[in-house]
């Protein structure tokens, strides 16, 4: 896990280069290095080191031809074997993931993106074609932005290394009104920047004499045709379990401590379970928080887990106070709106895993996408992609400009399948929920100088999942039946049949409360914001005085406020 950068250009400027690797510090205090291609390219790298901990592994890595150099943000679980089957073919000098992947390339050139497992976002300089090649993996878990200038090309891991070389970057006003308007936080290319896009995942880009082409490699409906046998329900348990205990096995390929993040809930207490069948427990260190409010906290449920597991258990109290304290910082980290209290909770587990030496983290993130398990999988209520909404809209079009509301167009999203259902899953894998926990949560990780893993995002879980029949998902209005049937198993079953419960903050009372100070100064604020011309502060007023006087069903719209101020706000 570490930080990217690059420029192409024939006037590329290494104090340019120097400031972007030093903005992006937090994601690799390890190492720092630079690879210079004199009148064509530069490329910068922040290294955080979890594979291969000496420097001959460090980057930007060179392969033994003196023809390829590699900037790379992510791990190749499956490392080891396809270093096997590299050996023939080229004469590896460390144990590092990173070489083997640069190895990869340079033996199946583009076609090598097929055989990595794992969580990616790298860029390849052929100093011989003077071509740069860059992919990300399939899912979007790492980031990967860049600006194309004329005939100049710029990347980096996060975007505020963009943004010292722009200078100054105008708000992508489309995509912030859909974020008022819709809730949504762009399409896969779109960033808030209007000059700044991101490569979208399951995508490669090329880019040769100022010439800039991308291309899809990760085509996931062509991909479920392999999955087109029809298993009995114990076929179906039986071989997803096996490879749910492989995914989990390689993630924790690491020569650093590993920990995980847990909640009260089915994902984590499954990952949980199946860790301390294949690891040994009591060195394995579980992170999760609490806020003290009985109408939110999951603790007890996490405790009665860890009872029977016996993992070290670290309890992370979250407070209002925390919130003041924390909340312009994970805004300068996000560089984009992010989700909340809830976002600042969670990143308050990295926080506390760092200060005890824990690099790598893993989490239970994608199994509600890939086994239906939001309500609105089986009663229809999709209008609204977030999440604890209660029965009102969190969207204020009233407070927009009309000028300015024009601009939001509502999101519409590919339906490449022949039923709801997957047509569903497939918008919040792609589009909407998991590119927008992705993106939270690498942000809050590399802040703290962490890595994140998640064994539910392998592409052979998350393919075989999606293609298994609807009654393997939701059985007699149970959700994620196949999933609670394995836990059933290895655990309590009153933890495999645990609801869902998509808040975990008591944001909405918060904001009206405790933090009604922190509230009333972010409005404020807003108001001379460079985003002031997009709202009508009556309304806003209007809309806040409603809420403290007890129309909190949902906080989201007052969130998106003090977002926009934290960020727009100077």
């Amino acid at each position: 896990m570490c930080g990217i950068a690059g420029i192409i250009s024939a006037k590329h400027n290494i104090e340019d280069l120097q400031e972007m690797v030093k903005l992006q510090k937090h994601r690799g205090p390890d190492h720092t290095g630079e690879y210079t291609d004199p009148g064509f390219c530069r490329l910068g790298h922040n290294r955080l080191s979890i594979i291969d901990l000496s420097a001959e592994a460090n980057q930007p890595f060179t392969d033994n031809s003196g023809r390829y150099h590699l900037t790379f943000n992510g791990e190749i679980y499956n490392y080891i074997e396809l270093k096997q089957q590299l050996k023939g073919h080229y004469n590896f000098k460390t144990n590092s993931d990173t070489e083997v992947l640069l190895a990869a390339y340079s033996v199946w050139g583009k076609f090598c993106l097929n055989r990595l497992n794992g969580m990616f976002s790298f860029a390849i300089w052929d100093s011989l074609e003077k071509r740069l090649f860059a992919a990300r993996d399939r899912f979007g878990v790492k980031p990967f932005f860049y600006v194309k200038n004329d005939n100049e090309f710029y990347f980096s891991s996060e975007i505020k290394a963009l943004n010292s070389i722009l200078k100054h970057s105008d708000p992508n006003e489309r995509v912030w009104a859909n974020y008022f308007a819709y809730g949504s936080y762009g399409m896969p290319g779109d960033t808030f920047y209007q000059a700044i896009q991101q490569l979208p995942g399951g995508y490669f880009l090329e880019f040769q004499d100022g010439n800039l082409k991308l291309e899809k490699w990760y085509n996931f409906k062509n991909r479920l045709k392999a999955y087109s046998g029809t298993l009995s329900f114990k076929e179906a348990k039986q071989s997803y379990t096996e490879i749910l205990k492989d995914s989990i096995s390689l993630r924790f390929r690491a020569d650093v401590p590993v920990g995980f993040n847990i909640s009260g809930g089915v994902d984590s207490s499954l990952l949980l379970a199946l860790v301390n069948k294949s690891q040994e427990n009591n060195k394995i260190r579980a992170y999760t928080f609490y806020t003290g409010h009985k109408n939110y906290d999951e603790l007890a449920w996490v405790e009665k887990m860890i009872k029977t597991t016996q993992n070290p258990l670290k309890k992370v109290k979250i407070q209002p106070i925390n919130v003041i304290e924390k909340a312009r910082f994970l805004s300068d980290i996000q560089d984009e709106p992010y989700a909340g209290i809830p976002t600042l909770a969670y990143a308050a587990l990295f926080e506390a895993a760092k200060k005890e030496g824990i690099k790598v983290l893993l989490d239970g993130q994608g199994m509600d996408e890939q086994w239906a398990g939001y309500d609105y999988y089986q009663n229809s209520n999709n209008i609204n992609i977030i999440q604890g909404l209660g029965k009102t809209s969190p969207f204020k079009l009233q407070v927009l400009n009309p000028e300015f509301q024009k601009l939001a167009k509502k999101p519409v999203y590919p339906k490449p399948f022949n039923n709801n259902l997957q047509n569903l899953q497939y918008r919040d894998l792609f589009y909407t929920k998991i590119p927008r926990a992705l993106r939270f949560n690498d942000r809050i990780s590399m802040a703290y100088s962490t890595e994140l893993r998640e064994p539910f995002l392998d592409y052979r879980l998350v393919e075989f999942a999606f293609s298994q029949p609807e009654t393997h998902k939701i059985f007699n209005g149970i959700q994620k039946f196949l999933i609670r049937k394995i836990l059933e198993e290895i655990a309590p079953k009153n933890l495999s049949y645990a609801p869902k419960r998509p808040l975990q903050t008591p944001q909405r009372e918060w904001l009206a409360k405790e933090l009604k100070t922190f509230t009333d100064d972010n409005l404020e604020k807003l108001r001379y914001s460079r985003a002031s011309n997009w709202f009508n502060f009556k309304e806003i007023e209007k809309e806040w005085k409603n809420y403290q006087a007890g129309d909190n069903q949902s906080s989201f719209h007052i969130w998106q406020w003090i977002n926009t101020a934290l960020l727009m706000g100077d």
